[in-house]
């Protein structure tokens, strides 16, 4: 194969390729802003999903503590022992406060727990293997003037995963969202003695 001597490789690269036609290209710019957007997009929406996420996440959480200390004043004023209610009988008044956030029946998980005093108190999580423990759960609402502990435990889910930064801390991808109320009974009855809270 000839090849052009070096001084005549401009006007040979000129017959085989319009000048004008390469010239048109290296200018054009019709498509640079569709390209700088798809590098930066995916970026810029995973941060505002996991923002949108991560302040969905502190609502949820702050919506089961209002639960939490609202329902806690059913058995703190012996609403709840005058009824006899069971487990699920409170269960029911909880979900009766939380509206549209939440999986109310299969995601919520209650915990009444009665103790001498506020030393003894020992608030560990009811997981095992990363899964809610229910055999953990108990409801025990107490008598007058003893120490009650209402634990609500609820498994949200998470989708975005930022960076490995991600906010699930229990299996199956959730986030296991905890509210506690602590407080002594009232002397709601004077058929039974009400205890000292020590």
């Amino acid at each position: 194969m000839n090849r052009p001597a070096p001084n005549k490789f401009s006007a040979w690269f000129r017959r085989l390729v319009p000048f004008r036609l390469v010239r048109r290209f290296v200018q054009q710019q019709d498509g640079s802003a569709a390209i700088e957007f798809s590098l930066v997009a995916i970026p810029f929406l995973g941060l505002t999903f996991a923002i949108l996420e991560t302040a969905l996440v502190f609502f949820a959480g702050q919506t089961l503590e209002t639960a939490v200390t609202d329902s806690a004043r059913l058995i703190m004023t012996g609403q709840a022992q005058d009824k006899a209610w069971t487990k699920d009988d409170f269960k029911t008044e909880v979900c009766s406060r939380i509206h549209g956030l939440f999986d109310c029946t299969g995601g919520v998980y209650v915990d009444v727990k009665t103790f001498d005093n506020f030393a003894s108190i020992n608030n560990d999580l009811p997981v095992t293997d990363g899964k809610i423990d229910e055999s953990k759960l108990n409801f025990s609402p107490g008598a007058p003037g003893q120490i009650e502990v209402v634990t609500l435990y609820y498994q949200w889910p998470v989708y975005v995963s930022l960076l490995g930064n991600n906010l699930a801390n229990i299996n199956a991808n959730r986030r296991l969202l905890v509210a506690t109320a602590v407080f002594c009974n009232e002397p709601f009855s004077t058929a039974t003695p009400a205890n000292s809270c020590h």
